[in-house]
């Protein structure tokens, strides 16, 4: 198998499952005109990332890592009336566009870009209290993937659902001797989920046109956690 399969694969189930759609298109192409790199979701992982917030009947959604909006925009599409969600966007540049881009779908009203390192403002989103999220989304720096985590576990649900982007790493997640800070932190995500007695998880190799890489998802079984100290 090569990536050039996959990519064709995709591509043919993505024409199929996940057909063009003008706001989502503009968005990816707002995206690259801003010079961000390419590293959105696909549109069948889009339509996943869809499919169980549906599943879970997510009413409150976090997204850690908007970049130009376009898995926030598959993840609003997924809210019932008077749902919510919430994106952290270190980046103000890449802020900027995503709030542009949820504009142009018809999400400025559904979808909130708050801007800033996720580790600062998280804080500030727990002082808020409930109602808690139903589904979060972590996809920002892999460094920090087992902070945000433990972040997610103290703002989503008992029933919730956490998910986590890029957790394979093109295999990479095996080497204990990396000095890849993303490896390290993709490897502490996966002990920090094996650890915690109060979610279920696994993780779910993937390949397409994103390359070889994996989803980690956890149901939230146990009670809340309290949120990590500062």
């Amino acid at each position: 198998m090569t990536q050039e399969q996959w990519s064709a694969v995709d591509h043919y189930l993505g024409a199929l499952l996940a057909p063009p759609d003008a706001a989502l298109d503009a968005a990816l192409e707002a995206t690259v005109a801003a010079g961000m790199p390419a590293i959105s979701v696909s549109p069948l992982q889009g339509k996943l990332l869809q499919l169980l917030a549906r599943t879970v009947q997510a009413r409150r959604i976090l997204e850690l890592g908007t970049l130009g909006g376009y898995s926030a925009i598959w993840l609003a599409r997924a809210l019932p009336p008077g749902g919510r969600l919430i994106t952290l966007e270190a980046n103000p540049d890449h802020a900027a566009v995503a709030r542009a881009n949820l504009e142009r779908a018809g999400l400025a009203d559904v979808a909130e870009v708050r801007v800033g390192p996720a580790l600062a403002t998280l804080p500030a989103l727990a002082a808020q209290g409930p109602p808690w999220f139903d589904l979060v989304f972590l996809d920002a720096d892999k460094a920090n993937l087992a902070a945000y985590f433990r972040w997610a576990r103290a703002l989503t649900r008992q029933g919730g659902l956490i998910i986590a982007d890029n957790v394979v790493r093109k295999g990479a997640v095996i080497d204990a001797t990396s000095v890849d800070p993303n490896i390290q932190g993709v490897r502490a995500l996966t002990a920090a989920l094996a650890a915690d007695a109060g979610v279920l998880a696994t993780v779910l190799q993937t390949v397409g046109s994103k390359g070889y890489d994996g989803l980690a998802l956890a149901l939230v079984t146990g009670a809340m956690l309290p949120p990590p100290e500062r």
